[in-house]
């Protein structure tokens, strides 16, 4: 830490915040606690390892749900439970398997279901 009053983070938040797999990470940064200032230089100026985990993979499953257009509970419902590498989810766009399909289309309809209540209370709001 760099200074008493600096707030710190677990290797595991700032994992999270940086969209990464903690246990594809060097151990220095699995051992270290990251400083907001860290942090901040990590997101700006991020090193080697960091932008090749971003590039390559393996992907903690909310960035493999996002990139597949799912839901994280439609990557269990299909059985992808494991981190997934950049390859392995442009095999699974180029030849969905009927599973991603099948998730794609619900994410879908939730996401177009969501915004028109959305657009209702807003709708509701503007009238009041």
């Amino acid at each position: 830490m760099s200074s008493a009053n600096s707030q710190s983070m677990k290797p595991a938040t700032v994992a999270k915040k940086l969209g990464i797999y903690l246990p594809a990470t060097p151990q220095e940064f699995q051992e270290s606690t990251i400083t907001r200032e860290e942090f901040a230089e990590l997101q700006a100026n991020p090193p080697e390892w960091l932008a090749e985990l971003r590039r390559n993979g393996p992907h903690p499953r909310p960035v493999v749900a996002q990139k597949l257009n799912v839901s994280i509970s439609g990557l269990a419902r299909g059985g992808v439970d494991q981190p997934l590498t950049t390859a392995e989810i442009t095999a699974l766009l180029q030849a969905p398997p009927q599973w991603l399909v099948t998730e794609r289309a619900t994410h879908a309809a939730v996401r177009a279901e969501n915004q028109r209540v959305k657009d209702e209370a807003a709708k509701k709001a503007a009238s009041k």
